[in-house]
């Protein structure tokens, strides 16, 4: 990792962020400048800029790069959850703890190199580089739960399609901290890299910040203790794909996840005890790019989730109507995977 500094000269004023980029150190092509300043590694003046900013003479901007990660794009014998499976895709449940591609710290220990290992390369789409064969789209490494994976180009791009217009439809199950008086809740905030700090995303009106959008409803609500104000179980659903999205959106309204050490409390005991997230892609429904059959997956919550839910269950206000609606689905799901 190499971090640089360029003040802008007066010849340079008015070029855009990116172009202005891809002249300096340690960037090879426009295309890297862009996704650099997309992943937050960018800073003009202390802040956040999109790649179309403007320049001007006596800017400072600050930038990060990263050296390439030596890849290992050899199978690696990691054990999937696999619901289902065909020549065009596969729908499997990631485990907590799984990293999706490699990246600094993970190499050859990731869903890529385990889906290698169980497909082959040349059975994999490539839609983002070799380093993320069949990935369609990401759950973070400590978010458990359904994801697609596509073995054909075509079919992945299909699948980001139905992702990006919607017609593909993710939830998460997610336990909240504090009580949510209304049974449903709508959250429109655009998100951007956090300004100081990189690892970290945030609700902002910078130029940099992206549109999203998140739903929610209420499940199951708990009552307040002595240690803590209580806490609600809700089913999200993403109308886009930003970073860290319910995490960030959460927060934001004042509900952090419970578990979440990043944008959360950081309590233990007010996180019962987890050592993750409380955060669980439980379905998808969709209609295969190719047989064109509606297809619809749900995922029971895994161990560590379950026995955090159980321990409240004494303290329990009730399920919405939606929310038994949601546990008979799951209960029925996981019946018929044992059948």
């Amino acid at each position: 990792m190499s971090d640089y500094v360029h003040v802008v000269e007066q010849d340079e004023s008015g070029q855009r962020l990116d172009a202005l980029l891809a002249g300096l150190p340690g960037f090879a092509s426009r295309s890297a400048a862009a996704k650099a300043i997309e992943s937050g590694e960018v800073y003009v003046n202390g802040g956040a800029e999109s790649k179309k900013y403007s320049v001007r003479a006596g800017d400072r901007i600050e930038y990060t790069v990263f050296e390439p990660v030596a890849l290992e794009l050899a199978g690696y014998d990691i054990d999937l959850d696999i619901r289902f499976e065909d020549d065009d895709m596969i729908v499997l449940s990631k485990p907590v703890g799984l990293v999706c591609h490699p990246s600094p710290g993970h190499v050859g220990d990731t869903l890529v190199n385990a889906l290698i290992a169980h497909c082959g390369k040349d059975h994999l789409a490539n839609l983002q580089g070799d380093d993320r064969l069949g990935i369609v789209h990401r759950l973070d490494m400590d978010t458990s739960g359904l994801m697609l994976a596509a073995k054909t180009d075509d079919v992945g791009y299909a699948l980001q399609d139905g992702i990006r217009v919607r017609s593909i439809d993710r939830r998460y199950l997610a336990l909240v901290h504090g009580y949510i008086a209304r049974d449903t809740g709508y959250i429109d905030a655009p998100i951007a890299r956090h300004p100081k700090e990189r690892l970290k995303m945030a609700v902002s009106d910078s130029q940099s910040a992206r549109s999203a959008v998140t739903t929610f409803t209420v499940l199951e609500r708990f009552e307040a203790s002595r240690t803590d104000n209580g806490y609600c179980l809700i089913e999200c659903k993403l109308f886009s794909g930003r970073t860290h999205q319910i995490r960030v959106h959460m927060s934001y309204i004042g509900h952090a996840v419970v578990g979440d050490m990043m944008y959360g409390a950081g309590k233990e005991q007010a996180n019962l005890g987890l050592r993750r997230q409380f955060l669980h892609s439980y379905k998808l429904s969709f209609m295969h790019p190719v047989t064109e059959e509606d297809m619809l997956f749900v995922d029971s919550l895994p161990e560590d989730l379950q026995r955090a839910l159980d321990g409240l269950a004494g303290r329990s206000m009730g399920r919405t109507e939606y929310g038994e609606q949601v546990f008979e689905s799951m209960r029925a799901s996981e019946a018929s995977r044992q059948a």
